[in-house]
């Protein structure tokens, strides 16, 4: 009988002790994913809304359809983009993708001829 009985004891320690260490693992996950993917991904959007609030008239951008331009006009939340000559456009600050160097701009000056 006093086998049997320590054998119950050491049988109801092993399942607290497993809790536990699940518990532990789970932990160590989040904080895992929190490093790998949840901060960077806050510090990304944090980066972006700060361009997005210094873009002022004269930039070059880039919209997120893909349509290069220069900031003629900048509101509170509308930009007046122009995309050509006497072409503007009204876009949506949100909808900005990338502020871009002038190398960048595609210009008419690089059109090709058929010969």
């Amino acid at each position: 009988m006093i086998i049997n009985d320590a054998f119950a004891q050491t049988a109801n320690m092993a399942a607290v002790g497993s809790t536990m260490g699940v518990f532990v693992q789970l932990f160590l996950i989040f904080i895992i994913f929190y490093f790998i993917l949840i901060r960077p991904q806050q510090k990304k959007i944090k980066q972006h809304e700060a361009m997005l609030l210094a873009i002022k008239r004269g930039d070059k951008i880039i919209t997120g359809g893909g349509i290069y331009g220069v900031v003629e006009k900048a509101t509170e939340d509308k930009l007046e983009v122009k995309i050509a000559d006497n072409v503007i456009v009204v876009v949506h600050r949100a909808t900005v993708r990338q502020v871009v160097d002038e190398t960048v701009l595609p210009t008419n000056d690089n059109k090709k001829t058929k010969k």
